[in-house]
């Protein structure tokens, strides 16, 4: 594909992911919150009602309430909110295409490791989507109607077991995207095959003249209430592969299960019903991110750095290791397949600019061991204790 057609597909395809993603989660959020902040009617009230509160917004007041349905109480329209949720992973399921699977070598592959072809990213990523879904449907199905307390828990273990297994597949920034769209693909999935037949099946029986069985709400509830736990997880997990701190270090599976626990307590302290169980949900989820802020904090300080001691490294045998391994996608007109254009505008194509870079090298070359990307040009240690010795003496050029 033309480097200019890519461009332009991959930012719609973005723009629409991020719209669609915003409206299902702002609803999702939305109907989460109406449902903890619902007043009980007193005695007296309306049978079937079981909540109602009053809001104002854009110059307006509204009074919502909640009912309970039964035979003859349908309203002519009622309005669903569903497809925001099938575009949302529609368009994220592309863009996982276009930019992971298109550049497995790139994205996916662990460096060290014998790297992914491109039939084989795909057919891990979509095999463990579906046999995520299956599993938690199942346990969901069966053990959780009996059970939940046993399943939350056997469920939470799954998931760290899969986020350390997605980290032995593929490497850091591809295992975060994985999750990520494992949980975006159970969260449709609820919406899709569990919540709205759900909810249908109750409005087919007031149509037939029947009592729906209140059971089917409950089940949708429950599906729903998983998915916000989701949320903020799939939130980060988007985010973080951006950062080589998360996920480029060598117990990234941590960091992948911490930001999940993280997510899942911002949850708790945003919607939870009580302002106790919120309060305690925060004082958890600031001490989670406090352990993760300790946990990603580098292990030597820039003056340290030294990998190997050596003598003096010359500019020009820096300049050799990065025009060899670097300069293929970081440079005013890259050779790389997979970059067309300088990533995050970082070109080494002067000594200024790569003077103006050194941190970055730093961290990236010589810290984390992010860069190149799943080390496709093949940098050695070696290479590495170069530029780490040539910064440590200040990066003369």
């Amino acid at each position: 594909m033309d480097w200019f057609a890519g461009d332009w597909l991959g930012l719609a395809v973005r723009w629409a992911h991020l719209i669609a993603g915003i409206s299902w989660i702002g609803s999702s959020f939305y109907f989460m919150w109406l449902d903890a902040n619902l007043e009980v009617p007193g005695p007296g009230g309306p049978k079937d009602v079981e909540g109602s509160l009053w809001m104002v917004h854009s110059g307006g007041f509204y009074e919502v309430v909640r009912k309970r349905i039964g035979p003859g109480s349908m309203p002519k329209t009622l309005h669903w909110f569903k497809y925001e949720a099938l575009f949302t992973w529609i368009t994220g399921t592309f863009l996982l295409g276009l930019v992971y699977y298109a550049h497995a070598d790139a994205y996916l592959s662990r460096p060290g490791s014998a790297p992914l072809t491109g039939a084989q990213a795909v057919a891990w990523g979509v095999g463990l989507m579906v046999g995520s879904w299956a599993v938690y449907d199942t346990l969901w199905a069966t053990l959780g109607k009996k059970v939940p307390g046993v399943v939350t828990a056997v469920s939470v273990a799954l998931a760290v077991g899969l986020a350390f297994g997605l980290c032995q597949v593929f490497g850091g920034r591809g295992a975060f995207i994985h999750l990520g769209a494992i949980f975006g693909t159970i969260m449709v999935a609820n919406v899709w095959m569990r919540i709205l037949p759900a909810q249908q099946r109750m409005i087919d029986a007031t149509a037939r003249g029947e009592t729906p069985d209140f059971g089917n709400s409950a089940a949708a509830k429950r599906r729903s209430v998983h998915n916000s736990y989701m949320t903020f997880p799939v939130i980060f997990m988007m985010l973080s592969n951006h950062y080589p701190a998360f996920y480029g270090r060598g117990d990234g599976s941590l960091v992948l299960v911490t930001l999940v626990a993280l997510g899942m307590a911002m949850r708790h302290a945003m919607i939870a019903k009580s302002a106790g169980v919120r309060k305690i949900a925060g004082a958890v989820g600031t001490a989670v991110l406090a352990g993760l802020i300790v946990m990603l904090q580098p292990q030597a300080a820039p003056a340290s750095i030294t990998v190997v001691s050596g003598p003096p490294v010359t500019f020009a045998q820096a300049r050799e290791v990065i025009q060899t391994r670097c300069v293929a996608c970081h440079s005013e007109h890259p050779t790389d397949t997979t970059f067309t254009v300088a990533p995050n505008g970082v070109t080494f194509t002067s000594a200024e600019h790569i003077k103006a870079f050194v941190e970055r090298i730093r961290f990236r070359a010589v810290e984390t061991k992010t860069m190149p990307l799943a080390n496709k040009t093949g940098m050695t240690e070696e290479e590495r204790a170069i530029l780490a010795r040539w910064i440590q003496e200040g990066a003369p050029i």
